[in-house]
């Protein structure tokens, strides 16, 4: 209901899931710090200039957006969400968190694959002043946040 992803759109996020390369991007595992059956979890390609190392939560299958998906899968993300805020005020030492998800071209939405982002938040960061701003993530810094979050799931 509602889709707007062309025939031959090649979905990233559903490459990403299953572990290949995604164009302009290539290998995206070593950005991945969380995957169960339902979800996946890894830090975005983009970055805002106060906020680095923003989150993104997909389900594994593809469902375009918030219409399409089942309740039972939404739930799962966004539980999840909730277990990665906590992780973010630990391992970046946040002031605090932002959960945003996008649907249809006049919604935003750029990725024909439902995403939650989880973006860390720090005082007076003006993340949607400067959202125009975003840019390709530094991808040693994208490793690094991984890392700290895969340690961190792996232990709790």
């Amino acid at each position: 209901m509602y889709n707007h992803a062309p025939s031959e759109y090649i979905n990233p996020f559903k490459l990403l899931v299953a572990g290949e390369p995604v164009p302009k991007y290539g290998d995206q595992e070593p950005y991945v710090f969380y995957r169960d059956e339902i979800l996946t979890a890894f830090i975005s390609t983009k970055q805002w200039p106060n906020n680095h190392s923003v989150a993104l939560i997909v389900p594994n299958e593809v469902y375009e957006n918030l219409y399409d998906i089942p309740d039972e899968i939404l739930a799962k993300i966004h539980i999840f969400s909730k277990r990665l805020a906590i992780a973010m005020k630990k391992v970046y030492e946040c002031d605090g968190v932002s959960v945003r998800q996008h649907n249809e071209p006049a919604g935003n939405q750029d990725v024909w694959h439902y995403h939650l982002h989880v973006f860390p938040r720090y005082k007076n960061d003006y993340l949607y002043t400067l959202h125009k701003y975003s840019q390709d993530a530094d991808t040693d810094v994208r490793k690094e946040f991984a890392t700290k979050l895969r340690d961190y799931f792996s232990n709790n």
